[in-house]
């Protein structure tokens, strides 16, 4: 009987995560937008030290292998020097940055207004209670960064700034939305001259670690709903998505997932990524 209900609910669980999927933006630049032109090497340095030692001091990993914010023990002199890069940040001309150096900065700049907005309501179950009505569901509609004299939310950039630009679908192991489901924040700045390098640690943690891919206690596939709120990032279908987690996947992960014809479903864990939640 339960398996017949297992079954039963599988399409139900599939059609929840199609419809959020509906619901995300698509992957278009903003009209007349002209924040991403590139600038030729050596381009222009962005100084990330703050944000470096912000990250070094309050993020740290729980014995489950997700990296936490101390959202609760940032000092005021923190949350103003964090408050102080994000101005910083606001003044750079994008257009005087290398295509690296940029995409290092738009993420660099989504990260540490997520960080902000939780301070700034912090304590919060959540990220999705943070809403500015009553169908708001989160803060990602909220105008919260100027940039070039455009008034960008987190939404902008990440679906209108860096996804239809960069076609780098890793970008979603490096953007942080605060949850426990997301792939990890980063405890140091993300910069250029290491931006393969950590694009390829991170995808490799996040796929490698239940929160990405994981099986039940029926020997279920179990997938992270990033791998459907933006397939088309990773690949064209679910079949090439599974194709492509195995060319990252660990050995002995490799070889359950190329014995696993579907995925039963896919989750995401929305509770803040809290230190003191997660001791």
């Amino acid at each position: 009987m339960r398996n017949l209900l297992i079954l039963l609910l599988l399409p139900v669980l599939a059609a929840c995560a199609s419809v959020e999927r509906l619901a995300l933006p698509v992957p278009e630049a903003l009209p007349g937008q002209t924040l991403t032109r590139f600038a030729q090497p050596p381009g222009e340095a962005v100084d990330h030290r703050i944000w470096d030692r912000f990250l070094g001091r309050y993020v740290a990993t729980d014995a489950q292998g997700v990296n936490r914010v101390a959202y609760g023990q940032v000092s005021p002199q923190d949350r103003a020097q964090v408050q102080s890069y994000l101005t910083a940040l606001h003044a750079i001309d994008p257009a005087q940055l290398t295509r690296d150096q940029q995409l290092a900065y738009w993420i660099n700049l989504y990260n540490a207004l997520t960080v902000e907005v939780v301070l700034e309501n912090y304590p919060v179950a959540s990220i999705r209670d943070i809403k500015d009505g009553p169908v708001s569901i989160g803060p990602w509609n909220r105008p919260i960064a100027q940039v070039g004299g455009q008034s960008l939310t987190l939404n902008d950039i990440e679906h209108r700034i860096i996804r239809p630009t960069f076609n780098e679908p890793r970008i979603h192991y490096a953007l942080n939305c605060a949850a426990v489901g997301c792939p990890n924040l980063m405890d140091r700045a993300w910069r250029a001259e290491t931006l393969e390098r950590d694009f390829a640690a991170a995808e490799r943690a996040y796929v490698n670690d239940p929160r990405g891919v994981r099986f039940d206690d029926r020997g279920g596939l179990i997938l992270s709903k990033i791998y459907i709120w933006f397939r088309e990032d990773f690949a064209p279908n679910e079949k090439a998505v599974l194709t492509y987690l195995e060319t990252v996947a660990d050995p002995q992960l490799r070889a359950r997932i190329q014995q696993t014809p579907r995925v039963r479903a896919y989750q995401y864990d929305w509770a803040l990524n809290d230190a003191a939640a997660g001791y």
